[in-house]
């Protein structure tokens, strides 16, 4: 089997697509034959050194894989070989991952390995940060910044069917074009001159209710500011760059509410919470009520362009490594 494998996490240059012993699966675990694995940019970050948790070396970059069971340890029930799965690996850059069964879930029928492959984690962040932390509700405005990336398209899906209004904010025409075809009411630049205007003008003259903010960069305070009464602000992540502040006069001005949003420790703490949700999720699968994107697929082999492409925030959705099925 083939994998990709960094020992050092300095630059690109410590990568390289080796050859490598077919794992076996332990005593509850399944091995995937992978067809997809997401690339987010916090991926990237971590495969590069970047990030404040470094991984151990050596480091095979990816995590979040749709793949199909190619085998089972012992003890597993519930899965067969040939069934087609969503899961969460640790080094999903391989021909070939090992994962624990629990974290193995099986796909509708009308999902593809590309939509499975970014979908755990950023439609688990929209819902739980939707529904769980701002309690939108139906009627309600929500602004998603970010609006093209991974997690704010999975944001724009999720809001529209729990029944807010979705204004789109991204940084290019493509990427709002992008955004108004997964689903937005409308769309917003993000040039800051004239910027709490036009968002102003989008909300009928008063602000969001609710904001989606995986990026808390320039923006992250104007659309504070802007946000109406009783506004609840998603703090999502940092794709912007440096971790801004905010006055604390505002919150108490505008009633309003900063809130942050960690899936991975929801899914620490609310681990069955947090299967519910994801069971809702893929029933809006099956139902055809969700259909997410998917975004720009790179070969095994492009692992050095996929994860610099990842890091330039010119992805649409989520980007996938591997061939697809």
């Amino acid at each position: 089997m083939k994998k990709v494998v960094g020992e050092s996490l300095d630059s690109l240059a410590g990568y390289s697509l080796v050859e490598a012993p077919t794992p076996e699966p332990g005593p509850g675990q399944v091995r995937l034959r992978v067809t997809d694995c997401g690339l987010g940019y916090v991926d990237a970050l971590v495969a590069l050194g970047r990030y404040q948790v470094k991984p151990p070396l050596p480091h095979t970059p990816g995590q979040e894989v749709a793949g199909v069971v190619d085998a089972l340890g012992e003890g597993v029930a519930g899965l067969a070989p040939g069934d087609r799965v969503m899961a969460t690996v640790a080094g999903g850059f391989a021909d070939l991952a090992l994962a624990p069964a629990v974290a193995c879930t099986r796909l509708p029928a009308n999902m593809t390995s590309g939509q499975a492959a970014g979908f755990r984690i950023n439609h688990l962040t929209a819902l739980h940060g939707l529904e769980h932390r701002a309690a939108l509700r139906p009627g309600e405005t929500l602004l998603v910044l970010g609006a093209a990336g991974g997690v704010g398209t999975a944001a724009v899906q999720v809001g529209k069917i729990l029944g807010a209004r979705v204004i789109a904010c991204a940084s290019t025409p493509e990427k709002r074009v992008f955004a108004a075809a997964c689903g937005a009411d409308a769309t917003l630049d993000t040039e800051g001159e004239g910027w709490r205007d036009r968002l102003k003008a989008l909300c009928g003259g008063k602000g969001p209710d609710v904001i989606f903010d995986p990026v808390c960069g320039p923006l992250f305070e104007p659309a504070f500011r802007s946000l109406a009464w009783g506004g609840r602000h998603l703090v999502v992540g940092f794709a912007g760059g440096p971790i801004p502040a905010l006055p604390a006069n505002l919150p108490l001005m505008k009633g309003a509410a900063l809130t942050g949003v960690d899936v991975r420790q929801f899914l620490l703490f609310e681990g069955p919470r947090a299967a519910e949700a994801l069971d809702r999720l893929l029933a809006w699968v099956a139902e055809g009520r969700l259909s997410p994107p998917e975004g720009r697929r790179f070969a095994l082999a492009d692992y050095g362009p996929a994860l610099e492409f990842a890091l330039s925030g010119q992805g649409l959705g989520k980007t996938l490594v591997g061939a697809g099925a």
